[in-house]
Order: C-alpha cells, then structure tokens, then sequence
C-alpha cells in the first residue's frame, strides 16, 4: 500500500502548465478569516458588550482608495454573538490600532486618552515652535534642565546604592543593636529623671517644708479657740 500513498506527482513530459484555465476572480473579493477581536466594544443594536479577544469568523477585504504611507487599510465584517447584527471595523496604521466603522461603538479606555493627550501636546508644541525660534529655544533649555536633573537624581541613587553596597550585614546588625542599645539607655535615663523630680515634689514629714493642717472642729470653733490643749499649730512662716 506504500506505493498508494506517495507524496510526489507524475508529470508527463509534454506537461505545459500555461495551458491550464485561469480561475477569474473579482479584483476586490472577500476573504474568510478567523481572528480575535482586538478591542471591547459595544453592539449599537442590541447593546451587548463583547470584549477584547472574542474569537469569530469575519470577512476581510481592502479598503478601495484608502491607504497610509503606502500600507494599505483593510475592513473587517463580523456579526454580534447575541442578535447577528453586522459591525465593521478597520485597521488604523497610523495609530498603531483599530477603528470601529459602524453597527458599535468602543468602551473608554483610560490609556487611550493619556496616548491622546501626550500626542495633542506634541503637536501643540510643533505648532509653537514653527514659527518662533526663541519659543523653541525656551522649549530646549527647559528639556537640557530636565533631562540634568533626571542626570543628577540618578547620580545620587548611584552614590547611595554603592554605599549600601559596602555594608555587610555584620555590619548592619550591628549598627542595629547599638542604635537600639543607645535609645535603650535614653529612655532609661528620661525615666531616671522623671522618677527623681517626682521624688522632690513629694514632701515628707520629717523633711523642713512640712505644714501640719489644723485640724478644727466647726462646732466648738469658737469656744475652744485659744485654749491649750484643744488643737496644735505647727507650721512654718515664709
């Protein structure tokens, strides 16, 4: 069965492959194509979102008249996965992307619009520096002092890096364990002094500032004021 199953073909001879008809297809035919939907969008008839990497079978053809630097823009015919309404999109070489045509519309997203802000202010500044050379000097000095600090900021995390670099972990530890030894020691010593102005603001008895209180009985106030033997007095005169 081997002889049944060669990869190779017989050609006779006399073999002319010019003589074979020609199939004529239409200049701008559409192709079937199975791809990967490269954005979310959302269906404008049915309003069903499908989302970025949906896979589906579309029609591809050229865009007649529609190229960019000499590369030519291509459209995309697929049906939504919910009610088989027809949405086109095409491609977009000059942004690097896709842009849907009609039947949806495309979500937000956020880093489209930073990329459009970024490229609005490139072309605002062209714009400026077209037809002032002193603008465009500003615009130079300032992108010199950017670029000598961005210079210098890595300069220095350089320097630091290196510096760490010379430390080994012996080292590290410890520089550790004196830094907490010594905060150790301040904190010992803060208390030492609290506890020693405490022990002075507390007055003893046998110490020279001690005052005695009359102790003063509101009833016989009056009758045994003066009479010894009734209430002590022991104070000390400032």
């Amino acid at each position: 069965m081997g002889e049944r199953k060669v990869l190779n073909k017989y050609y006779p001879p006399d073999f002319d492959p010019a003589k074979i008809p020609r199939r004529k297809q239409p200049k701008n035919q559409q192709i079937k194509v199975r791809m990967m939907l490269p954005m979310s969008i959302r269906c404008g008839t049915c309003g069903t979102y499908i989302y970025k990497g949906t896979k589906f079978n579309s029609r591809k053809e050229d865009c007649i008249g529609e190229t960019y630097l000499g590369i030519q823009i291509f459209r995309f015919y697929f049906k939504c996965t919910r009610c088989s309404a027809e949405i086109t999109f095409k491609t977009d070489p000059q942004n690097s992307d896709y842009t849907v045509e009609s039947g949806a519309s495309r979500n937000f997203e956020p880093w489209r619009e930073e990329d459009e802000v970024v490229d609005k202010e490139k072309r605002k500044r062209e714009a400026e520096e077209m037809g002032d050379a002193m603008r465009a000097l500003e615009n130079r000095a300032m992108d010199s002092k950017q670029d000598m600090d961005i210079l210098a900021a890595l300069e220095e995390m350089r320097s630091m890096k290196s510096r760490h670099a010379g430390v080994s972990v012996d080292q590290m530890l410890e520089i550790l364990k004196h830094s907490a030894h010594q905060k150790e020691g301040k904190t010992v010593a803060e208390l030492d002094e609290e506890d020693e102005e405490l022990i002075k603001s507390i007055t003893f008895r046998n110490s020279k500032d001690y005052v005695k209180r009359i102790e003063d009985d509101d009833d016989d106030d009056d009758d045994n004021f003066g009479i010894p033997g009734q209430s002590s007095v022991t104070s000390k005169l400032e």
